[in-house]
């Protein structure tokens, strides 16, 4: 495949790696979570040229269709409200029951996965593999087995989407997702650009499927600055202070981000803390998430900014006329290893 040209912006700041060119392929797929690193991955995307209404935005609902437990309340309302703007195609997926119930398996299987088609119909595939339980909340580990959230959530929701969805087959779709090499050791290792775990370019479906990773050479003022470039209003977890948009609770959070969370969205944090208390154990390992909040300040957050993180929609301009950096853009990022 052809390598596209670095943009300008990229001239001295990263070698030029082999790239896709996003016109060999019949559908691009962003798997979309609204944080920063999906969105330069879009605006990567527009820069090069690819046509809006041929950008497909997946985004894997972690809590499912269930009530906020771990995820942001606004999360799924930002993205379809960047997706509207930008005039893109968003699709949602989940397992059903989302975390609560994947955590809460106790000689069960793990639930099917449910996907948005673009004629409105639902997809729905598993459910049917053999039982087993959890009981606990995933673990701060590189190991997904133990970090079951992004393995089961996001990870094989997507795969299961590509591989069980008849539109992706006998047609050749790019995967684009934001890991960036500067997050972790383990990502750092990650290739630019590889086959998918979905494809099958050879089996009876001929399903080719690639995966591209287009900010995986950015730093994070690269990132931010590409925002900036396109003057795009980041998630509403940035202007708290988070440095990162992942879950609200999410495990690899530190005490300032718990003790935050517990200001935001304190009715999630309770039940966090409760699901501790019953299973004995901890997210954290050696501190409860009360004891590890005990004497963390929690970030200067305005009243304005919690009200629109918890809302269930996102009424305000994607794109900003005089934009600004959010006070989370160079927060502790409080991510995978």
């Amino acid at each position: 495949m052809e390598q596209l040209a670095l943009l300008p912006e990229d001239i001295g700041q990263h070698q030029a790696c082999p790239s896709p060119d996003p016109n060999d392929y019949d559908r691009i797929v962003v798997f979309f979570s609204g944080g920063k690193d999906s969105v330069a991955c879009v605006l990567r995307l527009l820069d090069l040229g690819v046509s809006p209404n041929r950008i497909e935005l997946h985004h894997h609902k972690v809590d499912g269709e269930a009530e906020p437990f771990m995820d942001w309340p606004v999360t799924a309302a930002y993205c379809e409200a960047f997706a509207k703007h930008f005039e893109m195609s968003l699709l949602q997926s989940w397992r059903v029951g989302g975390f609560e119930r994947e955590m809460l398996r106790d000689n069960a299987a793990t639930a099917p996965v449910c996907w948005q088609r673009p004629d409105g119909s639902l997809g729905t595939k598993g459910g049917d593999g053999p039982p087993g339980t959890r009981q606990r909340f995933p673990q701060v580990s590189p190991d997904l087995s133990v970090r079951w959230c992004s393995s089961y959530l996001k990870i094989d929701v997507g795969a299961r989407v590509l591989t069980n969805e008849p539109r992706f087959a006998h047609c050749k779709t790019l995967v684009v997702t934001g890991e960036r090499a500067e997050e972790s050791a383990a990502r750092a290792n990650y290739r630019v650009f590889e086959p998918h775990r979905a494809d099958n370019r050879t089996g009876k479906a001929r399903r080719w499927v690639d995966h591209w990773r287009p900010v995986h050479g950015h730093s994070r003022a690269d990132v931010w600055a590409l925002i900036e470039r396109h003057r795009v209003n980041p998630h509403p977890a940035y202007w708290l202070g988070w440095g990162r948009t992942s879950c609200v609770n999410c495990i690899f959070g530190n005490a300032r981000q718990f003790a935050s969370a517990k200001v935001v969205v304190p009715e999630q944090h309770a039940r966090v803390d409760a699901y501790e208390r019953k299973f004995g154990v901890t997210i954290k390992r050696k501190h409860t998430l009360e004891q590890l909040i005990a004497n963390a300040e929690p970030y200067p957050m305005e009243p304005y900014w919690i009200a629109i993180a918890r809302a269930s929609s996102f009424k305000l301009p994607i794109v900003l006329e005089n934009w600004t950096l959010p006070p989370g853009a160079f927060a502790e990022g409080c991510g995978p290893t």
